[in-house]
Order: structure tokens, then C-alpha cells, then sequence
């Protein structure tokens, strides 16, 4: 009986593999066993990263808001805690895009929270 060979299957497996490898560097795009072992690791890090975008973004929003509520002169922390009490119910997406594009109302918000501490 003769042995089983890969055939087209085994090259159709590593087609879509070196295909996955395109643009990496070195031997990461020639040889099947570099390029399979770096696709691993490269999707191990865009799941994990996937996840800490999340926490970056959030990061940026409140340097956003910390840095216009400090113009404004009221602290990041006084300032979220004012809101809440005056009721303003607005995630921080929101609160940092305001600070970015439009100061004035900002200002206003900043004065409602100012408003809710006293």
C-alpha cells in the first residue's frame, strides 16, 4: 500500500498561510514554519489588543476633559462628580468630543457642575 502524501491539501494549508504572511519581514513571509509560528503570535496580539484599545481611548478622554475642565478651573473629578449631581447623564466619549470641538459649551457644562458642588 502506498504512503499519503499531502497533496493539494497540505498545499492549499500552506498557501493560505504564506498568503496570511504577506508584508512580514525577513523570513516571516518565505518559510511556511516562520510565517505560521508569527501568525500565531500576531493574533494573539490583535485579540489582546482589540481589548486594550478600549482602555486606551478612554485614557485619551479623560486627558481631554482633565485638560478642559482645568481651563475652565474645576478639577477632572469635581467636575464628573458635579455633573452627576446636576443630573447631566453624558459618557465621557461625548464629554471629551465637546471639549475638543466646542469650548463654549464646555464652559456651560462646567458651570452647571460648579453649580451642583455648591
Amino acid at each position: 500500500m502506498p504512503r499519503v502524501k499531502g497533496g493539494t491539501v497540505t498545499r492549499q494549508r500552506r498557501k493560505k498561510i504564506m498568503k496570511l504572511a504577506k508584508g512580514y519581514r525577513g523570513a516571516k513571509h518565505m518559510q511556511f514554519k516562520a510565517a505560521s509560528t508569527q501568525l500565531f503570535v500576531s493574533y494573539k496580539y490583535a485579540f489582546r489588543d482589540r481589548r486594550r484599545r478600549k482602555s486606551e481611548f478612554r485614557k485619551l478622554w479623560i486627558a481631554r476633559i482633565n485638560a478642559a475642565a482645568r481651563q475652565n478651573d474645576i478639577s477632572y473629578s469635581k467636575l464628573m462628580h458635579g455633573l452627576k449631581l446636576a443630573g447631566v447623564d453624558m459618557n465621557r466619549k461625548m464629554l471629551a468630543d465637546i471639549a475638543y470641538n466646542d469650548s463654549k459649551t464646555f464652559a456651560q457644562l462646567a458651570e452647571t457642575a460648579k453649580k451642583a458642588l455648591n
